[in-house]
């Protein structure tokens, strides 16, 4: 991941930008799953800290996506209902692929999911609206 993020940063217009946001979607997802965790809603593999904090792996996965928010996933900006939409079905997705692949030590509930799918419908429109105000002024698409 790191060196995935490195060649991000160096082709990214504005690097401040780019590092303010990932930064920013690093600590809000360190922050949304730890609360996941400790409400039970899943348990991921745990690695160097210990539950309920969220551990270094699921951090690289938001730090991944954030790298997305300003190229691939630009044309999110200014269509919040569709960042909705689409972090309302993906994000739980993602989390049920990753338990289906032994990322976590059980698949999540119904409830889990639901869960997953009211958080993600929240924060990815919040993502998208970092990356556009970190970003502001630089070329990036509208």
């Amino acid at each position: 991941m790191v060196p995935v993020l490195g060649v991000h940063l160096t082709l990214a217009e504005n690097r401040s930008g780019e590092l303010k946001l990932l930064m920013a979607a690093g600590i809000l997802g360190f922050l949304f799953d730890t609360v996941l965790v400790a409400a039970g809603v899943f348990l991921p593999v745990a690695y160097l800290l210990p539950r309920p904090l969220s551990p270094p792996w699921m951090v690289s996965l938001w730090l991944n996506f954030a790298a997305t928010l300003n190229v691939s996933l630009a044309w999110l900006r200014g269509r919040m209902l569709l960042a909705v939409f689409f972090g309302a079905i993906g994000g739980p997705l993602a989390y049920y692929s990753g338990a289906r692949m032994g990322a976590t030590e059980a698949l999540p509930s119904l409830g889990g999911m639901l869960v997953l799918a009211l958080g993600w419908g929240c924060m990815t429109p919040v993502l998208v609206c970092l990356a556009r105000a970190f970003t502001a002024g630089k070329n990036t698409p509208e």
